[in-house]
């Protein structure tokens, strides 16, 4: 089954630290539960994204590197029943 995320941030073409900056931002919108996709093109999105997870209550649902694209999945709140 293909994630159905509620929101869809297009953060190609941005540098450290943009992508994780829009990806807050765009996080702060969604209600508790809701799942964000992120399309990146910096390399160094993969491991900024993992700390940024490991440090809050977003859940990284999946990721996935694509050619020269990131694709992330977070889910708002972590983990929902």
């Amino acid at each position: 089954m293909a994630l159905q995320p509620d929101d869809v941030l297009d953060a190609r073409g941005l540098h450290c630290p943009l992508p994780l900056l829009k990806t807050k931002q765009a996080l702060a919108r969604l209600d508790e539960g809701g799942l964000l996709h992120v399309l990146a093109t910096d390399p160094g999105s993969w491991r900024d994204f993992e700390t940024f997870i490991d440090q809050s209550d977003f859940e990284l649902v999946s990721r996935e590197e694509t050619g020269d694209e990131f694709h992330y999945w977070i889910r708002k709140g972590g983990i929902v029943a």
